[in-house]
């Protein structure tokens, strides 16, 4: 799967390495609008985006807890996040 995201979208070539150093920096621009967009969203809103995901469990089929593998998982996950 990794090797996906080496190919060249226009071609069966691997990427060189100044194409992917500038797929890693458009992606960085990307992740530094998405974390401003973040910041600048109010309590009021998050709320509201919280709220309205809560209400999607159903059709989503997010009715069973997480098992203690795939709990161990997101927190490992959420820790790595937060202590970068």
């Amino acid at each position: 799967m990794l090797e996906l995201f080496l190919m060249n979208e226009n071609s069966n070539k691997r990427l060189t390495k100044d194409e992917a150093d500038a797929f890693r920096i458009r992606w960085e621009l990307v992740n530094a609008a998405e974390i401003e967009e973040l910041r600048r969203t109010s309590v009021t809103k998050k709320l509201q985006q919280l709220s309205s995901l809560m209400l999607s469990v159903k059709e989503l089929n997010w009715q069973e807890p997480l098992s203690e593998g795939e709990a161990a998982g997101w927190n490992h996950l959420r820790m790595a996040y937060h202590d970068r």
